[in-house]
């Protein structure tokens, strides 16, 4: 019985790391790639962060590669502590006067 429930826990754990990973992979994609990052650097400005280019790249980067290397399960601990750094930047400060809607994504990452 306990060999099927840690194969359960093993897919449970592997699912959400694909998922999750793969989400926030994506989103950091837009930014380093689609072409977002004169929209962030304005608004990490906006935020009060000294150097706002430098956090603008820093979170969006550690978006796309935290989110890779989660997806990969490579330094998946030090991946995830940036990507709730950054996460947790969005949710409380970025978005913090705004709706609940606006900041969940945020919060669920």
């Amino acid at each position: 019985m306990e060999k099927h429930q840690d194969k359960f826990n093993s897919l449970g754990v592997l699912i959400l790391r694909l998922l999750m990973g793969s989400g926030i992979a994506y989103h950091g994609y837009g930014k380093v790639f689609g072409g977002h990052m004169a929209m962030m650097v304005p608004g990490v400005e906006k935020m009060g962060f000294p150097m706002p280019e430098v956090f603008a790249w820093a979170a969006a980067l550690a978006e796309f590669a935290g989110g890779i290397l989660i997806v990969l399960g490579l330094c998946t601990r030090v991946a995830a502590f940036f990507v709730f750094c950054t996460m947790s930047v969005a949710w409380m400060i970025a978005h913090g006067a705004d709706p609940f809607q606006a900041k969940e994504l945020a919060l669920a990452y």
